[in-house]
């Protein structure tokens, strides 16, 4: 999907998403983006699933529990993730987690690089799937700036 017509497309879950739970919809935007590929990803297409989130945990109002577990190209990935009834609930579910698991980081998300440098050192990354860090806070706030951008015309 071409990063404009993701923006728009997606800010208004964003933007409710951030007013409910009080982050910067930017944010948001710019961690659908990294996570989904801009919307391209087998989770975000099939499950809704926007932000790689994976399928432990409770139910809630934004998530009844469904779970998939992807094929990978060796087999199964033996990783469940979440299924989301529509766009919006991934992006809620999202907002959620972020204000409840990460507070420090969420009480941070109007200031992208203090968010950024917060989420990307703490347990939301996962460098045993090979994430890495630094390219990740790097690549957050370029994107964060890019959506604020977007968001700020609309």
């Amino acid at each position: 999907m071409q990063k404009n017509i993701f923006i728009n497309h997606f800010l208004p879950a964003a933007t409710q998403a951030g007013d409910r739970f009080n982050l910067n919809p930017a944010i948001i935007l710019a961690q659908a983006a990294i996570e989904s590929g801009w919307g391209e990803s087998y989770l975000a297409k099939v499950h809704h699933n926007f932000f790689g989130i994976t399928g432990y945990g409770k139910p809630n109002l934004y998530w009844n529990g469904s779970k998939t577990e992807p094929a990978t190209e060796g087999g199964p990935s033996h990783l469940q993730f979440r299924i989301y009834e529509s766009e919006l609930h991934s992006f809620m579910d999202f907002a959620r987690l972020i204000r409840s698991a990460y507070p420090i980081a969420a009480s941070m998300s109007f200031h992208p690089e203090a968010y950024a440098k917060e989420i990307a050192y703490s347990k939301y990354i996962s460098e045993v799937n090979g994430d890495n860090r630094e390219d990740y806070r790097r690549l957050l706030v370029g994107l964060a700036s890019f959506a604020a951008l977007h968001c700020a015309a609309q």
